[in-house]
């Protein structure tokens, strides 16, 4: 393998350039093979011009060609695929990494700089050049599906700040003796103040003035967010209601999305949900490759003669992780002759809550394999029921 690197860079070098991204300043780590010690030169944050400009003169420090080949890499986080999309667009052959498949250090301390991470990263970006498998590089998805997902994202993060709100409300009345959180979601904004207004504490006084205005601020920010959620969940269905009338001009996750609906337990969020986060853009070879994304699949450990099962990876997308275990428990209910729901029964049987958690993983996991199927290759899951159509052409 070294003798090979060695032919590489002598016949047809290649520049390798790791980013190490911060807020402020960008440190480049440069080097032309995967033994000599990494170029670090630092760029301002965002200036691409300055980025374009460090490694031209980088191909003349090395006495390179204009035209050789150059190969960037930079850890995936919160700068998003922008940079990846910049660097193709100028012919850079560009890879995110995995940040968890980087190469530590197990001692208990260890040297951690801006610095030192952009040589690291360069090294292994040179073996990783070199054919050896030591990065884990991050599939970049389509822009519009980038923008699909937001809508979804959106809607749930929306859901956790009222929920949160409510509970605020529910916690002020509480510390008084109060409770008007049973009725929260089906109060108008003139209704709850009225009742506001007359809670009495456990002594017939009324609430102190702070409290009052505590919780008014709280419903407040609770109505804006049913508001937002509401025109959110709007928009998701109509969505949906246009890719299945006209599903030729749907986005792919979109038609996927009107397609999975059509499962009896299956309603339009979590389907959105899965095709904008899962299935619209990645293409699957095998059940594996499905299982092993979302992070369902198992993690056995071996040594000698000891050997255990420490539960699923979880190294896969939560948002659809989760999902699919609350959609595991909807299977079940709605879908009693399925096969999945049939194997679940003979394999929990009279058992406790602990067999039926552990159990529901596994629905979840064949869930996801029979969605793949359902969606791909138009399967229907053994003893699945589909939803009737009304007279729109909806699932009803």
């Amino acid at each position: 393998m070294a003798q090979a690197a060695v032919q590489n860079t002598t016949a047809t070098p290649v520049l390798y350039v790791a980013l190490e991204l911060s807020k402020d300043t960008w440190k480049l780590g440069i080097t032309l093979d995967r033994v000599s010690k990494a170029k670090i030169r630092d760029v301002r944050a965002r200036d691409l011009d300055g980025l374009l400009a460090e490694i031209e003169a980088a191909k003349k420090h090395f006495n390179l060609p204009e035209n050789t080949l150059v190969k960037s890499c930079y850890e995936a986080g919160r700068d998003g695929f922008w940079i990846h999309r910049f660097l193709l667009a100028h012919g850079i052959e560009n890879v995110i990494i995995d940040p968890a498949s980087i190469e530590v250090d197990r001692r208990s301390r260890k040297v951690k700089t801006d610095r030192v991470d952009a040589q690291k990263m360069a090294q292994l970006l040179a073996r990783h050049g070199d054919g050896e498998r030591v990065l884990r590089v991050v599939r970049v998805p389509p822009l519009e599906s980038v923008d699909e997902r937001i809508l979804p994202r959106d809607l749930k993060a929306l859901k956790k700040r009222r929920e949160q709100a409510a509970n605020k409300i529910q916690a002020s009345l509480f510390e008084h003796g109060v409770d008007l959180n049973p009725r929260l979601g089906s109060f108008k904004d003139k209704d709850f103040l009225t009742a506001l207004k007359a809670a009495r504490q456990w002594d017939g006084k009324r609430l102190p003035p702070e409290c009052l205005r505590s919780v008014k601020r709280s419903w407040q920010l609770y109505s804006l967010l049913t508001k937002q959620i509401k025109e959110l969940e709007q928009r998701q269905r109509q969505v949906l209601r246009e890719a299945r009338a006209e599903p030729e001009k749907a986005t792919s996750a979109a038609r996927k999305a009107a397609i999975l609906s059509q499962l009896r337990g299956v309603g339009d969020i979590g389907s959105y949900v899965l095709t904008t986060e899962f299935f619209g853009w990645r293409d699957f070879d095998n059940r594996s490759q499905v299982g092993a994304l979302a992070g369902l699949t198992g993690t056995p450990f071996q040594s000698g003669n000891m050997g255990r099962d420490q539960g699923i990876s979880k190294s896969g997308n939560p948002r659809v992780r989760t999902l699919m275990v609350e959609l595991g428990w909807l299977w079940l209910r709605w879908q009693p002759d399925s096969r999945t729901t049939k194997w679940y029964h003979e394999h929990v049987g009279k058992g406790g809550s602990r067999a039926k958690r552990k159990a529901i993983v596994a629905v979840a996991r064949k869930l996801l394999v029979e969605f793949w199927h359902f969606v791909e290759h138009g399967v229907v899951p053994t003893g699945a029921v589909l939803k009737t159509t009304n007279a729109e052409g909806s699932p009803a």
